[in-house]
């Protein structure tokens, strides 16, 4: 095995996804398959923070050339999920606690701001669509399904925001959400917090619902805090200093 495909000690090899195989595609579908997939598995936790991405292994497993992988690499840095360093390659971006308390503190007031706007400018059909996806999401829930049930929360933030119909507030959120979202995953570790957010989307749904736009921003606001003192306290618990003191994981 090359330099380059090395992996840490004590990591077990990479899996491929299911569906990936090694047939030609377009650049632009392999491109997507690489960034889609390395997102995944960066916000899962199977890269590690800190990690170096082993280009030629991470090839092998997607079959593809390098070419679309560096560029799904440039736009993972703009993403703020990896870093690249000359001649070092690409490693994934450690969780900085500073960092973290500016996301959460952004990503909360925006989202803030949808809500109270999508309180009024939200359809009866979008209405009834959010209850539909909180629904699904709790069925998640019930069965343990964390994946799942991430990948549901996600959207729910997304529709809502997305409810407010402010060009601005989208395109702004989209850009923070990418680089919160591996925090949001992490924050659910805990059963308690876990059942923390179920309790507080169906707040936030029922204020939506009721066309209460300052309690559904607030509501809001708040669970997007929530969550950033759970991934703080998350990683307190990994490093064993104060949250303040965290300068990386």
């Amino acid at each position: 095995m090359s330099a380059s495909t090395k992996r840490p000690r004590g990591r077990p090899p990479l899996r491929r996804p299911p569906g990936s195989s090694r047939r030609k595609a377009t650049f632009s579908a392999l491109h997507a398959q690489a960034l889609g997939t390395l997102r995944k598995m960066i916000v899962t936790g199977e890269l590690k923070a800190g990690e170096r991405i082993a280009e030629a292994a991470v090839c092998d497993l997607l079959g593809i050339s390098r070419t679309p992988l560096r560029e799904a690499l440039k736009l993972l840095a703009a993403e703020g999920l990896v870093e690249l360093r000359p001649n070092r390659g690409a490693t994934i971006t450690p969780l900085r606690a500073a960092e973290i308390a500016a996301l959460f503190e952004a990503v909360s007031g925006i989202e803030r701001i949808a809500a109270e706007l999508a309180a009024a400018r939200m359809t009866p059909a979008e209405i009834r669509r959010l209850h539909a996806l909180q629904m699904r999401m709790e069925e998640h829930f019930k069965r343990g399904e964390r994946t799942e049930y991430f990948r549901l929360n996600q959207e729910i933030h997304q529709f809502i925001v997305a409810g407010a119909k402010n060009e601005v507030l989208t395109s702004t959120h989209a850009f923070l959400l990418a680089r919160a979202e591996r925090a949001r995953y992490l924050a659910l570790n805990t059963q308690e917090r876990w059942e923390q957010s179920v309790s507080e989307h169906r707040g936030i749904l029922k204020a939506l619902e009721e066309g209460r736009g300052d309690d559904a921003g607030r509501l809001l606001g708040e669970h997007v805090a929530h969550t950033g003192v759970a991934v703080s306290a998350n990683l307190m618990s990994q490093t064993g200093k104060p949250a303040a003191d965290i300068v990386e994981i």
